[in-house]
């Protein structure tokens, strides 16, 4: 669990510096009423962010919450306005020294679909799951194609990240 949390914040230590814009004064969007207490059934835990990456939210357009439900790590941010602040999470993974094998879309609870990678680095293996979300039932499986649905428009979205270890994943040659 610890490799997880470590791994994570690498990820959100490594977007820092793409967050520098901040968000327009007057953007319309629903105040924020705190992160879920439960994810697929699952009660949360709040980790809570490291220094590091709290300096993340300073102009990221949303909130970012990370926690665990025992045996996984779920990264959960809301987003207010279209941004390339948000970035795959093979990217940050990758960033960090993982190599990192696309994997089958995964269909889970209330068939909502996920993209999925596995991660692997010094014996490390993960499985890493992503998806998007608004409250319309629009949802995205990969942040490229979120970021041009979304357009130039204002709103909530839900982006959700879960990793866990892995041991099904064979290890690389």
């Amino acid at each position: 669990m610890a490799k997880i949390i470590f791994i994570l914040a690498c990820g959100l230590a490594f977007l820092a510096p793409f967050v520098l814009t901040k968000n327009p004064p007057g953007s319309m969007h629903s105040a924020f009423t705190g992160f879920p207490n439960e994810f697929e059934g699952r009660e949360l835990r709040d980790l809570g962010l490291s220094e590091r990456e709290k300096l993340f939210l300073d102009d990221f357009p949303g909130q970012i919450g990370r926690f665990t439900d025992g045996n996984r790590e779920i990264v959960i941010r809301r987003v207010t306005e279209a941004t390339r602040k948000l970035h795959p999470a093979s990217d940050c993974f990758e960033a960090v020294g993982y190599n990192v094998t696309p994997l089958p879309v995964k269909v889970g609870e209330n068939n909502k679909r996920w993209s999925c990678f596995s991660a692997e680095r010094s014996g490390d293996k993960l499985r890493v799951c992503e998806r998007l979300e608004d409250g319309q039932g629009g949802e995205w499986t990969d942040v490229s194609s979120w970021y041009w649905a979304a357009g130039s428009k204002s709103g909530e979205w839900w982006a959700y990240t879960v990793a866990e270890t892995d041991s099904d994943i064979p290890a690389r040659p």
